[in-house]
C-alpha cells in the first residue's frame, strides 16, 4: 500500500477540481438569469374587436405570412390563421407568454400554420413577413422602425394597436370601440435621379426626374430638355409610383413599379386610348438620406 503522504497531493487536487466544478454552476446559471432582457412591454391582450380590425385593415389572405412582434398570447396570428388560413409567427421574450401562445394554437387547431419564437423582437428576422402586426408602445415603436424601413420588402403592410410611428404618418387610421388602429405600407425608395425616355405630344423626348423622400412622401421636378416641368400629381404607396405633369396642354400620366434602380410600367398621354404605351426609367443616381428613415430596398 502506498504511504499515506504520497496520496495527500493527489486527494487534494481532486479536492480543488471538484470544488471548482461546483463554484462553475452557480455562476453559469447567474449569468443566464442577467443576460435574460425583461419585456420592452406589459403583456395587455389585444380585444377581439381590434384584433379583427387590424386583420380586415391589413387585408389579410391565405398568401401572408403574418408576424406579430410582441405577440403575447398569440391570439392575432391565431386569428390570422384561424379565419384567413395565413401562417403566422409570434415573437416574444417572455418564455411564459410562448407557452401559452403555443396551447392556444393546439386548441384552436391551427399548429400547422404558425410557430410562436422566444425571441428579441429586436434581433429576429423579419424577412419573410408579408404583415406586420404591433402592440407595443410609442418609444419602442420609434426604435422599432428603422429595422421596419430596411428590412421589409416594399409593400408590406404595418399596422398597429394603440400608438403610431412617431412622424411616419400612417397609410391609414380608423377607431373601434374608442382604440386607434393605424396602418402603414413600407415605402419603396426612390430618392434620386431617374431618367427616361417617352414619345409625347411633341414626339421622342428625354425626360429625368429629381426625387426627394421621406417616408412615403415624395416631391420632385421634372426636366424635359430644357424645360423644367411642374408635377401635377406624384404618389408612392408600397413599390407603386405614379408621376404626373403636362406637356404640350396634355398630361402624361406615368404608373410603374419600382425594383432597385428601374421602374416599369405603363404612361397614358392626354385621353389616348389602348391603355398607354410601355415605360421604362432607370435610376442614375441616388443622394444621401438619413440612415434610419431610408426606406427598405427591393
Amino acid at each position: 500500500m502506498l504511504p499515506p503522504v504520497r496520496s495527500a497531493p493527489l486527494r487534494a487536487r481532486l479536492a480543488a477540481s471538484l470544488l471548482g466544478l461546483a463554484a462553475l454552476a452557480p455562476a453559469g446559471a447567474a449569468q443566464e438569469t442577467v443576460t435574460r432582457r425583461p419585456p420592452d412591454v406589459p403583456f395587455v391582450p389585444t380585444p377581439p374587436e381590434v384584433v379583427d380590425a387590424m386583420l380586415r385593415l391589413a387585408g389579410v389572405t391565405s398568401s401572408d405570412v403574418v408576424y406579430d412582434l410582441g405577440c403575447g398570447d398569440g391570439r392575432i396570428v391565431i386569428a390570422a390563421a384561424k379565419r384567413y388560413g395565413a401562417r403566422g409567427v409570434g415573437v416574444d421574450i417572455d418564455p411564459e407568454r410562448i407557452r401559452s401562445a403555443r396551447a392556444n394554437a393546439d386548441s384552436a387547431r391551427v399548429s400547422g400554420r404558425v410557430r410562436f419564437l422566444e425571441q428579441d423582437l429586436f434581433q429576429t428576422d423579419i424577412r419573410p413577413a408579408t404583415v406586420v402586426t404591433l402592440y407595443l408602445l410609442p418609444s419602442v415603436n420609434e426604435k422599432l422602425r428603422p429595422t421596419l424601413l430596411r428590412t421589409l420588402r416594399p409593400g408590406t403592410r404595418v399596422v398597429s394597436h394603440a400608438f403610431d410611428m412617431g412622424d411616419w404618418q400612417p397609410d391609414a387610421h380608423l377607431e373601434v370601440g374608442g382604440r386607434n388602429v393605424y396602418f402603414w405600407l413600407i415605402p419603396a425608395d426612390v430618392q434620386g435621379e431617374w431618367t427616361w425616355e417617352t414619345r409625347g405630344p411633341e414626339g421622342p423626348e428625354r425626360y429625368s426626374a429629381r426625387l426627394e423622400q421621406k417616408y412615403q412622401q415624395v416631391t420632385g421636378r421634372v426636366t424635359a430638355g430644357r424645360d423644367t416641368v411642374p408635377i401635377t400629381r406624384l404618389r408612392l404607396a408600397g413599390d407603386s409610383l405614379t408621376l404626373a405633369f403636362a406637356r404640350a396642354g396634355q398630361e402624361m400620366e406615368y404608373r410603374g413599379r419600382v425594383s432597385g434602380d428601374a421602374i416599369r410600367g405603363v404612361v397614358t398621354i392626354g385621353t389616348a386610348p389602348g391603355g398607354g404605351q410601355p415605360w421604362s426609367a432607370r435610376r442614375i443616381r441616388r443622394t444621401a438620406r438619413a440612415p434610419a428613415d431610408s426606406a427598405a430596398g427591393p
